[in-house]
């Protein structure tokens, strides 16, 4: 018996090899340059653009009331509409990070979508700078987090 089992785990060991190794190139592939054209068979659309997408927090540190639905559209009504005309998603959200006491807090949140040209990177960072920059002061947060990913939109 000990001579088919080591047969068996042979076999299995050599078809798992070859499997993985057919497979890797295709799995490896779809890991390259996000900016690299598509597979032949895949039709490209759509043009070069960044997604910024903004993490805001409404509990307040000071133990102040939390931001509210309507305290938080006025504000993009205020500050985001104005810097970003073409359009923009708000979001829901639940999120949690560690404050600058070490503290976890869990908390409502709002999730900001913006999509721009990548061509207009250096024109719109600063207006979203200013954007964060308006949430701290206005609704005492230590922070709003910004996430930046490259991709295509076809509108």
């Amino acid at each position: 018996m000990p001579i088919l089992t080591t047969t068996r785990t042979r076999l299995a060991a050599t078809t798992a090899t070859v499997l993985l190794a057919a497979g890797a190139p295709a799995a490896y592939a779809t890991l390259g340059d996000p900016t690299a054209p598509a597979a032949a068979t895949t039709t490209a659309r759509g043009a070069a653009y960044l997604e910024t997408r903004l993490f805001f927090g409404t509990e307040r540190p000071d133990g102040g009331p939390d931001v509210t639905d309507a305290q938080f559209m006025a504000f993009v009504d205020r500050e985001v509409t104005p810097a970003f005309p073409e359009g923009l998603t708000v979001q829901d959200g639940r999120g949690q990070w560690r404050d600058a006491n070490g503290r976890i807090e869990r908390e409502r949140s709002y999730e900001l979508i913006l999509l721009y040209p990548a061509s207009e990177a250096k024109a719109r960072d600063p207006r979203i700078e200013r954007i964060r920059s308006a949430y701290e002061r206005a609704f005492g947060q230590e922070s709003v987090a910004r996430l930046d990913e490259r991709t295509t939109a076809d509108f």
